[in-house]
């Protein structure tokens, strides 16, 4: 390993530390929360929609979100180490692929995804 990725990797053990990032992947729901600084002023903005696809690449990850907004398809790319956000899971699809840009020419039903069930452990 050289000196670069050494030093990526305790970045990311450091962020990972700092940083609780539930697990999620693409066809789940998901509801990200932005801090959204303008001027001097500070809120938190929300944005919601299914994962389309991830990109697990160290410290430089990121995962993407779709969602309809007035009947037009919205995409948006999120950091996923970024301090300016947090990932909150609503519910879990059951998909076959990891990335899912067939949903960008689907409208309706027929852009619907399966839920995913999910294992309970008896106590």
């Amino acid at each position: 390993m050289n000196l670069l990725q050494q030093i990526e990797q305790e970045q990311l053990q450091k962020l990972a530390e700092e940083k609780k990032i539930p697990d999620f992947q693409a066809g789940d729901s998901v509801r990200v929360h932005v801090k959204v600084v303008e001027g001097e002023r500070t809120r938190t903005q929300l944005y919601e929609g299914v994962v389309i696809g991830r990109r697990n690449a160290g410290i430089r990850s990121t995962f993407r979100v779709r969602k309809l907004s007035s009947g037009e398809g919205v995409e948006r790319v999120f950091q996923l180490y970024s301090p300016n956000i947090t990932v909150e899971v609503i519910r879990f699809g059951r998909v076959r692929r990891a990335k899912l840009y067939y949903l960008r020419t689907r409208t309706g039903k027929r852009a619907r995804i399966a839920e995913r069930q999910r294992k309970t452990v008896a106590k």
